[in-house]
């Protein structure tokens, strides 16, 4: 990971973390609406469902020692370490995000057996085999390297455990290249989310095939989570979020304001919301 890219991502999730608690809660990612969107839930039970149905698509029945890649400030880490009685472990890039998951930890009793610390994940400082699960919820899109993100994450798990990876994807392009606007577009949304690039469902299939990962499942839940980005448009527009907005700094500001971004590539299909799952 180059030097600024990791800077960009550090600063930008230490700058903006503290107003989405504040604001949306501990859960840093899309909430689940149904197989067909259309299902209306308060947001945060939408995130806590769409943990849930990942959970159950993916066929884990239990873990005993989970690593989170890309834990933000611990929402599901701590969700999954409760919900399994599991040793738990979240990396981060932002020192900031690391901390105040600590201390969620501690204030949840869990600060014994979770465990928080920044890390890149392209060179995690991890034995191998040593995860029964590597859970990766909207951290991939981060990675400017997505093989060695994979291999990375395939090395620390465990023979026989279970890899679980959501990221941002764009739409296939075997029958049909990115045109010059939806290239336009995600470049908007690389600059403002600090990305170096994503890859489609399709590609990640591929590089996962190879590691190898064995009952190896792949899905497309676009449909399902495409309404969150509404709900956090309208939920941005209160005297809370704009003063807390001004507070976090310009990265942040622009970062809000460019949220219709993600809702218009969710509406034309560029955006998609791409499922991995597979055993070591």
């Amino acid at each position: 990971m180059s030097a600024t890219l990791y800077r960009d991502i550090q600063q930008f999730y230490d700058a903006s973390s503290k107003l989405w608690e504040d604001i949306w809660g501990e859960h840093m990612h899309h909430g689940y609406y149904g197989v067909d969107g259309k299902t209306k839930k308060e947001r945060r039970q939408a995130q806590i469902d769409l943990i849930e149905e990942l959970l159950k698509w993916s066929q884990v029945d239990t873990a005993t020692n989970i690593l989170d890649v890309g834990c933000g400030i611990g929402g599901s880490t701590l969700y999954l370490a409760n919900k399994y009685q599991a040793n738990a472990t979240g990396i981060t890039l932002s020192p900031v995000q690391a901390d105040r998951a600590k201390e969620r930890a501690r204030g949840l009793g869990l600060g014994e057996r979770v465990n928080f610390q920044v890390a890149n994940a392209l060179e995690m400082p991890f034995a191998d085999n040593s995860f029964d699960l590597v859970w990766s919820l909207e951290s991939g899109e981060h990675m400017p390297d997505k093989v060695k993100f994979l291999q990375e994450c395939h090395r620390v798990l465990k023979p026989g455990g279970k890899l679980i990876m959501v990221t941002w994807c764009h739409r296939p392009t075997d029958n049909s290249p990115l045109t010059a606007e939806e290239q336009k577009q995600l470049q908007e949304i690389y600059r403002v989310y600090c990305l170096p690039y994503v890859i489609s469902l399709p590609e990640y299939q591929a590089i996962a095939s190879q590691l190898p990962l064995y009952n190896l499942r792949t899905d497309d839940w676009s449909q399902a989570v495409a309404p969150f980005w509404n709900v956090v448009i309208d939920s941005a527009i209160t005297p809370q979020a704009i003063w807390g907005l001004l507070c976090s700094g310009w990265t942040t500001i622009q970062g809000a304001l460019s949220l219709g971004l993600m809702q218009r590539g969710y509406e034309t299909g560029l955006i998609r919301f791409g499922l991995v799952c597979g055993n070591k």
